[in-house]
């Protein structure tokens, strides 16, 4: 027999993972600088985040300004860091890499997806929603998963009271788990038409009511209030290919990450104990500008860890430098931590057995990251 759905406030892990995906390649060596690196102005005349103007983390690295909300988390130890990290795909296409990084490597379905899976029964209709368009790769194959861009589409279709009472007894003549996932489904529709999407966000935080980026992580966290059983969710944000003009074109996301991030933090408050948010991007920028102000494709990026149990307030991972013998490549960070390693204690934390491990990751040795 299925398993049945619960969408009950009483679940046993209230835990909620967050994933944000900067696609377009995000350049790591712009969003934590390499303060104290003369190989880094060097490469960058005319791109370098000045080591002044950075916000200094541990003395050897530095927020770049417009993430300065993100300060607070960094002090208070619910940020860590993870420099030249990424997947063992060296192609460079931001298709390939995205692909295999949301897969989990070459293998079918998302890691998400299996991750969710291997928690067993006990998922609700909504334990994973993906704030967009279209159901994104990393959640492939999980169960129950929705894709919406307003909450207020996760509904009938019909704003009439009688259309949605003969909907119910027509599933009450069911039984078994039909009639028990139909119920549960109701219930989360009632507690979704509960929210009082207009309501001020908790704890004084502010969201940019145009920015698409912080009403999506504004309607995570009205979901996990709601208590609608919400396991994961995924939240992308655009528009990180950078090739000219970088200083001009990359500022409006890194204000937006920063700024969000911390609405987020702010307006879960307590809750953010329970709540974990990862930050990835498919690879990174090429080490050097380039002659159109920009950056090329490269391979090491950087992973950010927000929320409870991390390990925040220090930088964690390899970092061997920037000189031109520790370069791959035609001139890249190379990759020194692998996501997955980053990944797999955030993912053990929401309940991943070791076992489970192994088929949430197939195929690689995993050396997790204590972050």
């Amino acid at each position: 027999m299925a398993a049945q759905l619960s969408t009950t406030v009483e679940r046993d892990d209230k835990r909620t993972l967050v994933v944000v995906f900067l696609r377009g390649g995000a350049d790591g060596l712009t969003l934590v600088v390499p303060r104290e690196d003369d190989h880094y102005y060097r490469a960058r005349p005319l791109l370098a985040v000045k080591k002044q103007e950075t916000i200094n983390l541990d003395g050897t690295f530095g927020l770049h300004p417009q993430l300065a909300p993100l300060e607070a988390a960094w002090k208070e130890g619910d940020l860590a860091i993870v420099h030249a990290a990424g997947s063992e795909d060296d192609t460079r296409s931001h298709f390939e890499a995205q692909d295999l990084m949301e897969h989990g490597g070459l293998v079918a379905g998302g890691w998400l997806g299996r991750f969710l899976r291997a928690r067993g029964p006990g998922t609700s209709p909504l334990s994973a929603v993906a704030l967009a368009p279209t159901l994104p790769e990393v959640l492939s194959g999980a169960p129950g998963a929705t894709a919406f861009q307003q909450i207020g589409e996760f509904s009938i279709g019909t704003e009439t009271a009688e259309f949605s009472r003969e909907l119910r007894r027509l599933y009450e003549i069911e039984s078994g788990p039909l009639r028990a996932a139909a119920e549960n489904t109701f219930e989360a529709m009632r507690r979704i038409e509960a929210i009082d999407v207009k309501a001020s966000p908790a704890n004084g935080a502010a969201y940019d009511a145009n920015d698409d980026f912080h009403q999506g992580l504004r309607q995570v966290a009205q979901l996990i209030r709601a208590d609608v059983g919400l396991d994961a969710a995924s939240v992308d944000l655009n528009g990180w290919d950078t090739h000219f003009t970088q200083n001009i074109a990359i500022t409006g996301n890194i204000t937006s990450l920063g700024g969000g991030l911390a609405a987020f933090r702010r307006d879960l408050g307590a809750r953010m104990a329970a709540t974990t948010v990862v930050v990835m991007s498919e690879f990174g920028r090429r080490f050097a500008e380039n002659t159109s102000f920009g950056t090329d494709h490269g391979r090491g990026g950087v992973m950010f860890v927000m929320g409870g149990g991390v390990r925040g307030g220090r930088m964690h991972g390899e970092w061997r430098g920037l000189s031109r013998e520790l370069l791959e490549g035609p001139g890249d960070l190379p990759v020194w931590t692998n996501y997955r390693d980053v990944l797999a204690p955030v993912l053990a934390r929401h309940g991943a057995t070791a076992t489970a491990m192994g088929k949430i990751f197939p195929g690689h040795a995993l050396k997790s990251l204590p972050v």
